[in-house]
């Protein structure tokens, strides 16, 4: 009987809203191009994000944080990721709102303790043994299960790596053995063996190595056969946070009953992290070691009271610290639980430590602009008449609502039959989702039948 199979369409996965992001898009003098790396406009902005990444680079902000100030919509979020992105792919960026150290069981110091050291980055780098060549030949030895007498599971392999002047084999247990079935390794992969660990990294694959197929389409990576030795030192570098390090030390030091109670406080001992903060002191003074500046952006960072404030001061001072990124969108206003008002909502003790960056509306040029970048990372397509619709909401109302609108357009658009967004679309989806301003007058017109 011939066998059918349904192939089912990927799911697509939703683009995030900032993954268009790739820098600060400067030229090499610092200046900014009107649009690059996902960004538009706010040139002042982002040529003082440059700035601070020099000075970051240089080792020059230490003590001092970057406080982005403007009204909603107008991209402090983007130039935190974005500065984030020109620090380096493998910088820790890790990005809160104020108000979430308030709605989790954990202490607010203890939350911004983890954030802070979520945001500093560990690159190591160590001379480790390794077996690494091409495999020419793979044999695994399963037996019956101790679990289940049914099935059978591989408890050792024997395997043959080869390279341009070196052919070795070699048998490795139960684990490895493991490894060589999940990741489906095949005569023809580059494979490197961690001699310490175990583990297995698929380097790539040879094309067309001793009689195996390749094919005219495939994802497979092709590279040349090693050159050297299989058995051989290598340097290997990971990359890992202070807060990955307190975690696997502080589950190593788990008790039974803390296991029982699902280590449910969350909150890492003091002593746990002085000791992974000597591990990284020795790391650094063996050269094997080095620290990664990281970034840690709270949004709404009025929403913070005086004890987060006078905490994150504090850490600021530290030696290990990352770069502090704050975002608000208030002028004038209480500091929250007092009665004291202050610029942004922020003691002026923090703010005399921060580099301010203002943020500006965006013109009707700009808006378009990126709505054109949004609707090509969702991969829409609009009419030139319905990106016009768009910018003028955008500019009448937020760049915001705008963006929002995309989506529920096409839609709108594919009920009637096409994957084109016109002009039509957009009016009726705006028709459909209120804007805020029409919100406000829609809640003054009905004041009167409202719950008080």
């Amino acid at each position: 009987m011939v066998e059918i199979k349904e192939v089912k369409e990927p799911i697509k996965q939703r683009a995030s809203i900032h993954s268009h992001i790739k820098g600060l898009g400067l030229d090499n003098q610092g200046k900014a191009k009107v649009v690059a790396d996902g960004l538009v406009g706010q040139t002042e902005a982002r040529e003082a994000s440059g700035v601070v990444v020099q000075l970051i680079k240089q080792g020059r902000m230490a003590g001092k944080g970057i406080l982005f100030v403007g009204p909603p919509g107008t991209g402090k979020t983007a130039l935190a990721v974005a500065i984030a992105k020109e620090l380096g792919e493998d910088t820790p960026f890790t990005a809160i709102n104020a108000s979430e150290i308030y709605s989790l069981e954990i202490k607010k110091t203890e939350l911004l303790t983890q954030l802070i050291r979520k945001s500093i980055g560990i690159r190591l780098r160590e001379k480790r043994l390794v077996y690494e060549g091409v495999v020419k030949e793979r044999k695994v030895k399963v037996a019956k299960s101790r679990m289940n007498p049914y099935s059978q599971v591989p408890v050792e392999a024997q395997i043959t790596l080869a390279t341009k002047e070196d052919n070795i084999t070699v048998t490795v247990g139960q684990e490895i053995a493991q490894q060589l079935i999940s990741l489906n390794v095949k005569k023809g992969d580059v494979i490197m063996i961690d001699a310490q660990t175990g583990k297995i990294i698929i380097e790539g694959k040879v094309k067309d190595f001793e009689g195996t197929k390749s094919y005219d389409i495939d994802s497979s990576k092709y590279i040349e056969i090693p050159g050297g030795q299989v058995k051989k030192e290598k340097e290997i570098t990971t990359t890992f946070t202070l807060n990955d390090l307190d975690v696997n030390l502080a589950a190593r030091n788990l008790t039974v009953s803390a296991i029982f109670s699902l280590f449910s406080e969350r909150q890492i001992d003091e002593d746990i992290r002085k000791e992974a903060d000597k591990i990284v002191k020795d790391w650094i003074s063996q050269g094997i070691g080095e620290i990664i500046a990281g970034v840690l952006f709270i949004d709404d960072v009025h929403m913070l009271d005086l004890e987060a404030f006078s905490f994150l001061t504090r850490a600021m001072e530290t030696d290990l610290a990352p770069i502090l990124i704050l975002a608000t969108n208030r002028g004038i206003t209480k500091i929250r639980g007092t009665d004291n008002e202050s610029p942004h909502g922020i003691p002026l003790d923090l703010l005399d430590r921060l580099l301010i960056i203002p943020t500006r509306p965006y013109n009707a040029e700009e808006i378009k602009e990126i709505i054109e970048i949004r609707a090509e990372e969702l991969e829409i397509e609009l009419e030139p008449q319905a990106i016009e619709e768009l910018t003028k909401l955008g500019s009448e109302n937020s760049l915001r609502y705008a963006v929002q609108l995309l989506d529920p357009s096409l839609v709108i658009a594919q009920r009637r039959g096409r994957n084109v967004i016109r002009s039509e679309d957009v009016a009726l989806a705006s028709q459909l989702f209120s804007d805020v301003k029409r919100s406000v007058k829609y809640v003054k017109e009905y004041e009167n039948l409202w719950m008080k």
